[in-house]
């Protein structure tokens, strides 16, 4: 890496924004000489330098309790001319026992010219934070958390910027500004040599040979990590020793899992839901009740990553011929646009299958069907008794436990943003080819399972964008449809409920407190629909009434679609991520259940609880989870704890709350096995949040802590009246 020579603070005063051009010097922030370049805004400099291990001695800048206190570097006159250079690294050691939040500014000319990057500074002794002059973000890598820091690079501790927003040109750089935002005590830190470095080797370096041939974070080391094909085989042995005695230590169920130490009620052969003493259960075929544990994504395709391009991130990958040409695969079908999706650089082209390769080491040519039946042996010694959504249709059809079934209603039909659109825009009910693809899509799945009383249920979709974002979010899905386009069954759907009410536009128009001067312009396409105000309540009142008729809709077309294939079956909602009180209210209206993937630490954070305990109908936890990052993946899922030990603590919390909520009958965690380091084919998640790793092997903790958690619920808890 070429980096540019220092020069002398004298020198730096000296030089001219031409000199500059080719050697940019920053400043030395551990010198004490006066530096007009430097000017500190609630901050205190040292007397002197300090000495510190391993390093040229350093000065003590002490950042007081402040909105932003900061210190800002500017070139004596005119810019620093940057295009020759492609990071800026500062030498710094964190004077506190604790983490502190760091950032960097880098000024262009002009409010657009900009770059802005925060990071944690751990405690410890000297390293270099490292910036790259262009916007950056682990997602430009193709995943979406990037590898933890500091890393090692060539001997030195080095804290790269992962994440870099904005845009900047180099050739006019106004000031670097370091700063903590707004701490609540003074914090110091040690500050030496701030300069650029040609180039992006750091960057390069950050990412280079991450994954090892298991697919393992190849810098970290953790209890159930692997380093050969022997040990793997190994491991895995000793993890199925016990299996076979923790089941016979269970209490006595019924063939599904249901519950023979309480009453039972009448069964007739199907699963259903009942409400009896003021609690809401399933009840299996056999007339037991049954409270669902289930997981999620209960697969073998799961290890999926692009390795196409980014080959450097990877140190061993196997041939793509022979044995191993089975576990690569190749797909250009992610397309651009859902919010999941944006941003995420190599997400198409050759993948490698790390978890189904690990099987295949572990087990040979008939690795998947003793992955299903180790699987199956696991999960019901560990206390679950569902296999939850996106699992091995095989686990199923075993009838070992109860499963659920997608219904994906796709096609080619209306659509409408609702402004949150993170999994895409929502399908628009109105538009008659979706009740013929939501029959087609419930027919394709039905023919097989109709039939199954191991089968709980259907979901419908998953996710689906209900609402908005931000403080009038609730109305993104009314505000949504009259912002689209003329020929949008919804949006004509809507103007013919107001047309209906208000009979004229004037008077609409007095109602909502906006220009209307006729039924035409708000025909037009990109409408600026009012949002809700005090003063014109109609408004709110419009649009709650349109955001249940749409939900009531697209309900009752899934739902009569269920009932014409499968009169058998549970209808288990759609999943919620997002709702309105409306949409929830339609789902209890048309569904068995309604669902919710609730990432929170209780379930009753995650959703409404009293309000559905009105509506009459129980609610099932189809999405929870807890991450950590000390077992290799960078991400720590949606809800994040510190350790391993804390996942546990977690899961047994949540399931507590959940199985003593009278209107839940089931929660399902999410997932059965951690996501690949470098990011899942679908978006890039890279989260440690699964009960087993890349390697097939269990994180024995945790699900040690999840089979007891899991048991005290089956078969412990009593209803309250």
């Amino acid at each position: 890496m070429k980096r540019i020579a220092f020069l002398s603070l004298l020198g730096l005063l000296g030089l001219t924004a031409c000199q500059a051009a080719t050697e940019t010097v920053v400043a030395d922030l551990s010198q004490i000489t006066p530096n007009p370049q430097l000017t500190l805004q609630h901050v205190q400099r040292g007397a002197a330098p300090e000495p510190v291990q391993g390093a040229t001695p350093l000065l003590r800048y002490t950042f007081e309790p402040a909105a932003q206190p900061q210190l800002v570097m500017a070139p004596k006159q005119g810019a620093w001319d940057w295009s020759r250079q492609g990071e800026l690294r500062l030498i710094v050691q964190n004077a506190m026992p604790w983490a502190v939040t760091l950032t960097v500014d880098i000024d262009g000319v002009g409010d657009a010219q900009h770059l802005h990057a925060t990071m944690g500074l751990p405690a410890g002794p000297v390293q270099t934070i490292v910036v790259p002059l262009q916007a950056t973000s682990p997602r430009v890598q193709g995943m979406q958390v990037g590898p933890p820091m500091p890393f090692d690079e060539q001997g030195q501790r080095v804290l790269l910027a992962t994440t870099v927003e904005g845009t900047l040109d180099p050739r006019q750089v106004r000031a670097v500004r370091i700063g903590m935002p707004a701490p609540q005590a003074a914090q110091a830190l040690l500050l030496g040599r701030v300069e650029t470095s040609a180039g992006s080797a750091t960057l390069n370096h950050a990412y280079a040979g991450i994954v090892d041939a298991w697919g393992q974070y190849t810098r970290g080391s953790w209890p159930e990590k692997v380093d050969s094909d022997a040990v793997l085989r190994a491991e895995q042995g000793k993890a199925q020793a016990g299996l076979a005695a923790a089941r016979k230590q269970q209490n006595p169920a019924d063939p599904y899992g249901g519950r023979l130490d309480v009453p039972a009620f009448k069964a007739n052969g199907w699963f259903r839901t009942e409400r009896r003493d003021g609690r809401w259960q399933f009840v299996t075929p056999d007339g037991h009740a049954f409270f669902s544990l289930g997981v999620n994504a209960v697969t073998a395709e799961g290890g999926r990553s692009y390795v196409e391009g980014r080959e450097s991130m990877f140190r061993e990958l196997p041939s793509a011929s022979g044995a191993w040409a089975s576990f690569y695969g190749s797909d250009d079908s992610r397309q651009p646009g859902a919010g999941s999706r944006a941003g995420i650089a190599y997400n198409h082209g050759r993948w490698f299958d790390f978890y189904a390769a690990n099987l295949y080491r572990a087990d040979g040519s008939h690795a998947l069907d003793v992955w299903r039946t180790r699987t199956l042996d696991r999960l019901q010694a560990w206390g679950f008794n569902t296999v939850g959504n996106w699992s091995d249709t095989a686990l199923g059809k075993a009838h070992r436990m109860p499963y659920t079934r997608s219904i994906a209603v796709a096609g080619v039909f209306g659509n409408v943003s609702s402004g949150y659109d993170y999994w895409g825009r929502m399908p628009d009910p109105f538009d008659p080819r979706f009740a013929q693809a939501a029959d087609s899509a419930v027919a394709k799945v039905a023919n097989e399972v109709r039939d199954d009383p191991w089968l709980l249920g259907y979901f419908a979709d998953n996710e689906l964008a209900w609402a908005g974002q931000g403080p009038q979010g609730r109305w993104g899905l009314a505000t949504g449809t009259l912002r689209g386009e003329a020929i949008s069954d919804a949006k004509q759907a809507f103007i013919g409920v107001l047309k209906k009410k208000y009979g004229e536009p004037a008077k609409l128009a007095a109602a909502w407190g906006i220009a209307l001067p006729s039924w035409e312009a708000l025909s037009a396409t990109g409408f600026a629909a009012p949002d809700p105000n005090e003063a014109h309540p109609a408004i709110a009142d419009d649009y709650s009434a349109w955001l249940r008729q749409y939900a009531d809709t697209y309900f009752r077309v899934v739902a009569e679609a269920i009932h014409r294939h499968d009169a058998h079956h549970l209808f288990l909602g759609g999943r919620f991520a997002v709702n309105t009180p409306e949409a929830v209210a339609a789902c209890a209206a048309y569904c068995d259940v309604v669902s919710f993937n609730t990432y929170t630490d209780v379930p009753q954070h995650g959703f409404d609880a009293p309000a559905l305990a009105g509506l009459g109908k129980p609610a099932l936890i189809t999405e929870f989870h807890f991450g950590s990052n000390d077992r290799g993946p960078f991400g720590s899922g949606v809800i994040a704890v510190y350790n391993e030990q804390q996942r546990g603590e977690a899961y047994t919390r949540f399931i507590a709350a959940a199985a003593n909520d009278p209107n839940i009958v089931g929660a399902h965690w999410f997932q059965y096995a951690d996501q690949p380091v470098t990011g899942r084919l679908l978006d890039g998640e890279n989260a440690h949040i699964g009960l087993v790793g890349i390697t097939d092997l269990p994180f024995t903790d945790f699900v040690h802590a999840v089979r007891e958690a899991n048991e005290r619920v089956r078969f412990r808890f009593r209803a309250q009246p």
